[in-house]
């Protein structure tokens, strides 16, 4: 039965709402798309138009041996138009995709504006709209508004993620360095990357010298000293690290049969056990510093990064508590959530959380069954990782980590990600016609 007698509500003209409200013109769907710019701008917004880009001009790699490059294939089939505007406003960037970021903004807003199912108010939104509806309102979700969502069924509180360590992916470890076991023979729930005295140094020196993240002026009155940065912690003094979060103490390592000087300690992210967390590594280091620095560790010579550490405010719901399939609330699905304030961490995983929520939304609207985009793919992978329960729910980018496993070992990381994505838009092309999407 359907219940497409009035628009939906998109509260957010970003990535996630752009993509949202485009997906449901696209199925005959009216919208009501609320953005506050002119009226009011968050901290870190300046121009009046839809999708602005507030960090870099980069949307990452395109290769499909690269989990950027997969999302963007997966939303390719499934016609983006943040992809399609980016495609159309590109720059020069090697093997990235960048975009010209005031054209790539204009031609998304233009292309809403003019869509006759779309209709756009320039309003404040401080308050949960009525479903159907779909809040996409970003990491700088007005306070008005936060305070309505915190008020609602489950939502115990939002998250001001202001610190992340590092993930890397379980398979890129030189395990004839790492050795498994917990302190003091309490179980093995920790890999160990031990150091001696000469690595750990070298280590101190590297880290101590390496270049930071710039902060947007609002972020620095935020206090960090209870998720201390690891570089700042380590600028105490050479001993801080080894006598913190990189003690030996009650750990042996099995080839020397003693403790090591200091142990970078890796903790499971997800349950299949392809994800590690740098535990103590939260950092302001540069992307590149981070690669450059960390892979100093002993056991993390070749390690490849499924997400890099950040500090910085972002405002995400608890979605397991939350959220259901394709990002509905769990006490109402004709109301959804999309973009950073998931959990998903990035442009185009906004652009594809706002894709799968308006989708999931349309087919709910039209009495159809949803679209179960499955584990196999970034969309539903990404989907599934924001609300599924979890000890130590964190903001999520597109990796193939997230990715269900190959039913058969492959050998090389390449062959491996080759593999994982020709299945991902296999999978993606069944789902298509399954559904009719």
């Amino acid at each position: 039965m359907t219940r497409i007698d009035k628009p939906v509500t998109i509260v957010g003209a970003g990535l996630a709402g752009c993509e949202a409200a485009w997906q449901l013109a696209k199925r005959n769907i009216p919208v009501r798309l609320i953005e506050m710019k002119p009226v009011r701008f968050s901290p870190a917004h300046h121009s009046e138009g839809f999708a602005e880009l507030v960090c870099s001009n980069s949307l990452k790699a395109e290769q499909l041996t690269n989990a950027s490059g997969l999302l963007k294939a997966e939303l390719r089939a499934m016609d983006s138009l943040i992809l399609a505007c980016a495609e159309a406003n590109r720059v020069p960037a090697g093997g990235a995709l960048a975009v010209d970021r005031h054209k790539f903004s204009d031609a998304v807003t233009r292309a809403l504006s003019d869509h006759p199912l779309v209709t756009v108010e320039r309003a404040v939104a401080d308050a949960i709209p009525d479903s159907p509806a779909i809040v996409a309102t970003g990491p700088l979700t007005d306070p008005a508004l936060t305070g309505a969502i915190e008020r609602l069924p489950g939502a115990k509180s939002l998250h001001f993620f202001d610190a992340a360590a590092p993930i890397v992916t379980a398979e890129s470890l030189d395990m004839s360095r790492v050795f498994r076991a917990s302190r003091y023979d309490r179980g093995a729930d920790y890999l160990n990357c031990p150091m001696t005295e000469d690595e750990y140094n070298a280590f101190y020196d590297a880290l101590v010298s390496a270049e930071l993240a710039e902060l947007h002026d609002f972020e620095k009155k935020l206090v960090f000293e209870g998720c201390l940065a690891v570089e700042i912690l380590a600028s105490r003094g050479r001993q801080t690290l080894a006598f913190g979060p990189l003690k030996p103490v009650g750990l042996i390592d099995p080839r020397t049969g003693r403790e090591p000087y200091a142990v970078v300690q890796l903790r499971q992210e997800n349950e299949a056990g392809t994800l590690y967390n740098l535990v103590g590594f939260q950092t302001r280091l540069k992307w590149g510093e981070q690669k450059r620095v960390f892979s100093m560790i002993p056991g993390l010579e070749h390690a490849e990064f499924a997400r890099y550490g950040v500090m910085h405010r972002n405002t995400y719901l608890n979605g397991p508590d939350m959220l259901g399939a394709n990002y509905a609330f769990k006490s109402d699905p004709f109301l959804r959530f999309a973009g950073q304030l998931t959990g998903v961490e990035g442009y185009m995983e906004s652009t594809a959380s706002g894709l799968t929520a308006a989708v999931g939304l349309a087919c709910a609207l039209e009495g159809k069954p949803e679209p179960d985009f499955t584990g196999r793919t970034l969309l539903g992978a990404l989907a599934r990782h924001v609300s599924t329960p979890s000890a130590n729910f964190q903001p999520m980018n597109a990796n193939y980590g997230i990715l269900e496993p190959l039913s058969q070992r492959v050998k090389g990381k390449r062959n491996r990600y080759e593999k994982l994505s020709a299945r991902a838009i296999d999978t993606l092309n069944e789902v298509i016609q399954q559904y009719e999407l």
